[in-house]
């Protein structure tokens, strides 16, 4: 069966001061099956929203291929590109600065019907507002008269309105009061089940992933270093910046208190990352060879004899033999 998305070697770079190239994404590789959640999780300027904005050709790849149905989407024109947006659409993290403050709300949710030539009109709007929680008379009203979560409920109805396959929800409740953060994420979780939506959950909030992934990716300057299964990644972390985000969450009551791992350093930069490892100036447990040769993302052998997707040298690749290194 073909993935609803395919992301194969993504890289996207910007050009810096003094001729640096600042290393937003590298090598990104993933796949997404049809109505599935994946997380994506890491610290400020890892390259989660780059990533995300990548997808959908907001920002141009350097190299890589995104195949969307088992179409490439990296070569095709702008123009080309707005067909295909159709099936997939993007929450933004800030819900007042993507809304136009001069349009009122029937025309922002109703405007990628008028572009995309669809009915419906003021009745499809009206039913949108209803989908996402708000009264019918909202759609006479403008962005300034609703509050923060008002405001990313019609950021959501805007873009369910073409009926997505795709939705890209990129720190969609990180700008919103606590009380309300939790209303907007079940509204999301909501409206992927009853529509069957793919989504791709963008947050450094690890207890807002829990609740809406299916398979979480953990970013690192740039990088994917682990994915997997929500539960297995949370129950049995493979790479020490996993464990050392996990240890960081809060506890579900009931569950065991995890040792805390307290990371020393700032995060490497981008324009100037470092050899081998990118983690391992901060890594408690990096080894010599760390420093000199990055570590694939390949399926591992754990300690506990289980299996991990990571990027991590203490771990063994399944079916290679395991170094005298890691295994002390």
């Amino acid at each position: 069966m073909i993935p609803l998305l395919d992301v194969r070697g993504l890289t996207k770079h910007y050009a810096g001061a003094h001729g640096r190239v600042l290393r937003a994404l590298e090598d990104v590789s993933f796949t997404m099956a049809k109505g599935e959640a994946l997380g994506v999780v890491g610290e400020s300027g890892c390259g989660k929203s780059t990533l995300g904005r990548t997808l959908l050709k907001l920002t141009e790849p350097t190299a890589g291929a995104i195949l969307f149905e088992g179409e490439d989407l990296a070569p095709l024109s702008r123009r080309a590109m707005t067909a295909r947006r159709r099936h997939m659409q993007l929450v933004f993290q800030d819900p007042f600065g993507s809304l136009n403050p001069r349009h009122k709300v029937a025309t922002i949710v109703g405007e990628p019907l008028a572009i995309h030539g669809l009915p419906g009109g003021l009745a499809r709007v009206r039913e949108l507002l209803s989908l996402v929680g708000l009264p019918a008379d909202a759609a006479d009203r403008h962005p300034h008269e609703f509050s923060g979560g008002q405001r990313q409920r019609i950021a959501i109805a805007r873009a369910i309105a073409l009926s997505p396959k795709l939705l890209v929800a990129d720190e969609p409740v990180s700008a919103l009061d606590v009380s309300i953060q939790s209303q907007i994420i079940n509204l999301i979780a909501d409206l992927r089940r009853q529509f069957g939506l793919a989504l791709l959950f963008i947050s450094h909030d690890l207890s807002v992933i829990r609740h809406v992934s299916d398979r979480v990716a953990v970013m690192y300057l740039g990088r994917i270093v682990e994915i997997g299964p929500m539960q297995a990644l949370f129950d049995r972390p493979a790479h020490p910046y996993t464990r050392a985000l996990l240890s960081a969450a809060p506890r579900r009551p009931g569950e065991p208190r995890r040792e805390r791992i307290v990371l020393e350093g700032d995060l490497p930069d981008p324009s100037n990352p470092p050899s081998g490892c990118a983690f391992h100036g901060r890594c408690p447990a990096a080894m010599p060879r760390c420093s000199v040769e990055r570590p694939a993302l390949t399926e591992r052998r754990m300690e506990d004899g289980g299996a991990a997707v990571a990027a991590c040298h203490l771990h063994a690749p399944v079916g290679a033999p395991m170094s005298s290194e890691a295994a002390a």
